[in-house]
């Protein structure tokens, strides 16, 4: 005689088993929840002028807010997750392209502190602190034993913090600092070379091909090489997030450092004529760090329904960089 099929109840599995996949849906919502947490990018600080209590010293705003930047770096929620290789940290890709922008404009700032601001010319002596931490913070930023990477960053941190305190006269013996426009024009050319490559590659986000410019304006250029008249550019697609956070990392350490620019080089840009550049520059790259609403990196068409993000931060972008260009030319007027 048939038999109905007895149905499978919940209670007929065993107690290991509803315990163990309750136990995983927890850490899998768990992990979930820590890694929306640590996605978050931090918020742009207040420059300090000055040391608590001590007067202004040229200077101290660019240095200390070097240090607070990298700081940040290694201290927001989650810590520095580049190097990281466990679950969440290994699935999350856009805040260590957000720590890699960061860390470049904080390697390009430390280095010409090291080669122009600490030093009065080509010939003199440099810091002996600033000439030991700078090389720190180009140790591999993806070292995660040893040594960890954060330990190298620390140890340049700890340099440049000695620096600072010599500056403000806490500590012997006195530290230098010029703030002379050639030495800031030095610093501009840097960042508009990181900011050009950064539009180039936002903007490859819907370019399929461009015109090979390589030897354009020289007759006498030549490559080793013979080059092809158009070049494949686009960015494949899984990359336009990476790039996209890149370029927002790149865009934070930025508003800082120009904020310290404003205190640190007042005198100059106040000769120049050149203070309202600086605001302009300042309030382009705050733009392009406003609040993103969507939970994903959109990549519409440039007239299309849908909006692309990696379009809308390198308009930003590459208006901050027209400024630093036309700061640049009035720094270099007599």
């Amino acid at each position: 005689m048939w038999k109905p099929f007895k149905s499978f109840e919940f209670s007929d599995r065993p107690l290991w088993l509803t315990i163990s996949g309750y136990a995983m849906a927890a850490v899998l919502i768990a992990l979930m929840g820590i890694g929306w947490y640590w996605s978050r990018t931090p918020d742009v600080f207040w420059v300090n002028q000055s040391a608590e209590g001590q007067s202004k010293t040229v200077g101290y705003a660019t240095v200390d807010t070097l240090i607070r930047v990298t700081e940040t770096l290694l201290d927001k929620p989650g810590g520095y997750l580049t190097n990281d290789k466990m679950p969440p940290s290994v699935f999350l890709d856009n805040i260590p392209n957000w720590e890699f922008g960061v860390l470049q404009q904080v390697r390009d700032l430390a280095r010409i502190i090291r080669n122009d601001y600490s030093r009065s010319q080509s010939q003199s002596r440099e810091d002996a602190d600033v000439a030991i931490a700078e090389p720190k913070f180009f140790f591999d930023s993806d070292s995660w034993i040893l040594p960890p990477t954060e330990s190298r960053y620390r140890e340049g941190i700890e340099g440049f913090t000695r620096y600072r305190d010599r500056l403000a006269g806490l500590s012997t013996p006195d530290a230098l600092f010029f703030a002379r426009a050639d030495n800031l024009r030095e610093w501009l050319a840097q960042i508009e070379k990181r900011l050009g490559s950064l539009t180039r590659r936002l903007g490859d986000s819907v370019a399929t091909t461009v015109v090979n410019t390589d030897l354009a304006g020289d007759a006498a250029a030549e490559a080793n090489s013979a080059l092809p008249d158009s070049v494949s550019v686009r960015t494949p697609w899984f990359e336009v997030d990476d790039v996209f956070f890149e370029a927002r990392g790149t865009a934070w350490a930025l508003v800082h450092f120009f904020r310290a620019v404003e205190l640190d080089f007042a005198k100059v840009l106040q000769d120049k004529n050149a203070r309202a550049s600086v605001r302009q520059i300042i309030r382009e790259l705050e733009a392009s760090l406003g609040p993103l609403h969507s939970p994903i990196i959109l990549n519409g068409g440039g007239f299309g329904l849908f909006a692309n993000h990696s379009l809308v931060i390198s308009s930003y972008l590459a208006r901050a960089n027209a400024a630093i260009i036309n700061l640049r030319e009035l720094l270099d007027q007599g």
